[in-house]
């Protein structure tokens, strides 16, 4: 796994979900898969946060979070971070260039390269 590549494991590890709703550019968590991946995170040991430009809490199914920060120093505090739902107004750029390690689920970095981008 690229974590351990990298001398690290998920347990403990910092872990951001980006974009938390079902849908891009629509506040709405039902049936949003990063709910379960967030769980999936925790049940392996992660330190796991979020940023959605849309949600800035969430208090359901026993999960209760504030979103965290989306600036410079923010992004480096991850390990990783994991593109779950690809909102419009997310500095991606910025996000490639401070992000230790991101998880491209969304191909949000389809026509760019770099060492830190895995896409899915």
């Amino acid at each position: 796994n690229l974590l351990g590549e990298r001398k690290k494991t998920l347990k403990n590890a910092k872990v951001m979900i980006l974009g938390v709703t079902y849908k891009k550019d629509v506040k709405d968590l039902r049936e949003s898969p990063a709910l379960d991946i967030i769980e999936i995170f925790k049940k392996k040991g992660a330190r796991v946060s979020y940023y959605d430009p849309l949600i800035p809490y969430i208090k359901i199914d026993g999960l209760n979070l504030k979103r965290t920060d989306f600036n410079k120093a923010a992004i480096k505090r991850f390990d990783c971070v994991v593109i779950v739902t690809d909102h419009s107004t997310v500095n991606y750029t910025l996000l490639r260039k401070n992000a230790r390690l991101i998880f491209d689920a969304k191909n949000v970095y389809s026509k760019v390269s770099g060492d830190n981008i895995v896409k899915l």
